[in-house]
């Protein structure tokens, strides 16, 4: 069983204060989460700096992610390393990962830049239903939102700034290693926590 925050930002991010050396010097300095997605928007330096500084470190992991500003709204995609073409639908994103096998999830499906309900439209792995930066009657909607696609919900703090990381993680019954995290949420052996 692994922790890992699924949604966080920085520098490369241009709304984000957190530096990538700075992210993995508190995620070795973390207890129990020891796993990170770095989904900058729209782009993936982010992932290959912290990736590079977090090479000595066998006890933590840096996931391959973004954040895609879909047309319709934001998409979290794990385990790919590479931007989709533009333009940036919905359903190109969603087969660009897939094609690479990578894992999508709606981000904050109730707030900004959500999907909202037209997330019943497409066909997700799994749907982000705790974001730490969104109000709990919103995740509450997106947990809703889960259980009538049956789909796994998975958590991130969505961190921007140092005192952001790590207010909600994803547990998955998996070992510190990519492919089995994306099997694990795949497969629903999931569950989000909170600090």
């Amino acid at each position: 069983m692994i922790r890992a925050d699924l949604h966080v930002h920085t520098t490369f991010s241009s709304d984000s204060s957190i530096s990538p050396k700075t992210l993995v010097e508190q995620l070795r300095a973390h207890r129990s989460i020891k796993a990170v997605a770095i989904t900058d928007h729209n782009t993936v330096k982010g992932y290959y700096s912290a990736r590079e500084l977090a090479r000595p470190y066998e006890d933590i992991l840096v996931i391959p992610a973004m954040e895609i500003s879909a047309v319709g709204g934001d998409l979290l995609i794990f385990g790919v390393a590479e931007i989709p073409p533009n333009p940036w639908t919905v359903e190109s994103v969603i087969d660009f990962a897939r094609k690479r096998g990578g894992v999508v999830a709606a981000a904050h499906p109730f707030r900004a830049y959500g999907l909202g309900e037209s997330a019943k439209n497409y066909t997700f792995d799994a749907i982000e239903i705790l974001n730490g930066a969104s109000a709990p009657q919103v995740n509450k909607l997106a947990e809703t939102l889960a259980k009538e696609l049956n789909l796994p919900g998975v958590g991130g703090s969505d961190a921007h700034k140092l005192d952001e990381l790590w207010t909600a993680y994803t547990e998955a019954q998996a070992s510190l290693d990519v492919e089995e995290i994306l099997k694990a949420i795949k497969k629903g052996l999931v569950r989000v926590g909170s600090k």
